[in-house]
């Protein structure tokens, strides 16, 4: 329901990512094709991974109950939004869920587990991390549990596993992109006060993506592997969760399609275990480029799209 405490998530599971790899233990990739099942496991930093997942997620769990949630709990109640944001809000679950599993399955790929535990490792984090979120929404009087939530998180990590499970590989990458709007000004409490806030809280300036290259599908072509074609979604008019809200305001929300071109920096050849590092946290993101923008509006070319 709320990308704020998704992404903080991604953020605290990157800082660990970072810290791993600066004492040497991680190499990050999107291939995970190598089985380690045969190499003896290495416990000790595979405790410390437990250890520092587990105060991460009974940390954030503690903080969210003090913090996020004001008023008292309550009993617990359903909520079905799916209709809200025009569905902007369960993308960045998707995406957050996703991202939560490729980190946390990178930081396990050097701990000499088997393919099999890495992958279901960093798939059931996905839901993990966020499920204190949705329970304490089902308790929270201002919120309720959302199935479509849930079904969002689910996705996002079967995602991530479903590639490396068929493929060996992750070929279909989604990513985030996001330009500030004026839309902030008209509903500053909702869409958020401030530049920090708005990327987060803003979905009319948010972009979702699944970027893939040719060459990942075609390993005979002479396609550049690290090149991709990228197909985004966004939403424009949106001053209320509420569609409806919004067109009583004076806005028309609608959807937005695009298609771009992208980089996987992960595919891009390097020595430097620094800049791979650099480009597998990078590789969240999606890159300025041109743009066509398909909306009930007609088909409009963005020079440079963020």
């Amino acid at each position: 329901m709320r990308f704020t405490l998704h992404c903080l998530l991604i953020f605290l599971l990157a800082g660990s990512l970072r810290g791993a790899y600066a004492q040497g233990a991680i190499v990050p990739a999107d291939t995970l094709a190598a089985d380690s099942a045969a190499v003896r496991p290495n416990y000790k930093l595979l405790r410390g991974i437990f250890a520092a997942q587990s105060a991460i997620y009974l940390g954030s769990l503690y903080g969210l109950s003090r913090s996020w949630y004001k008023n008292p709990l309550t009993n617990f109640t359903i909520q079905d939004d799916t209709y809200e944001w025009l569905q902007m809000d369960k993308m960045g679950h998707l995406y957050t869920s996703y991202q939560i599993a490729r980190h946390t399955a990178a930081l396990y790929k050097k701990t000499g587990i088997s393919k099999r535990q890495m992958l279901v490792y960093g798939a059931i984090s996905g839901v993990i991390f966020q499920t204190p979120i949705e329970i304490l929404d089902g308790f929270s009087p201002d919120y309720g549990f959302s199935p479509g939530d849930m079904i969002a998180n689910i996705a996002g990590s079967a995602i991530y596993l479903g590639q490396v499970a068929l493929w060996d590989e992750v070929r279909i990458q989604p990513k985030f992109s996001f330009h500030f709007t004026s839309l902030a000004r008209v509903r500053p409490e909702l869409l958020g006060s401030s530049w920090s806030e708005r990327w987060l809280k803003d979905y009319n300036g948010q972009t979702y993506w699944f970027s893939a290259s040719p060459k990942s599908f075609f390993k005979g072509s002479r396609w550049p592997a690290w090149l991709c074609f990228s197909v985004g979604y966004g939403i424009q008019n949106m001053v209320s969760a509420d569609p409806e809200k919004s067109i009583e305001m004076g806005y028309r929300p609608y959807r937005q399609f695009y298609l771009s071109l992208d980089i996987d920096l992960t595919k891009i050849k390097t020595k430097s275990k620094f800049v791979k590092t650099l480009g597998f946290l990078a590789n969240s993101v999606k890159i300025p480029a041109p743009a066509l923008q398909i909306s009930k509006h007609g088909v409009d070319f963005k020079p440079f799209y963020f």
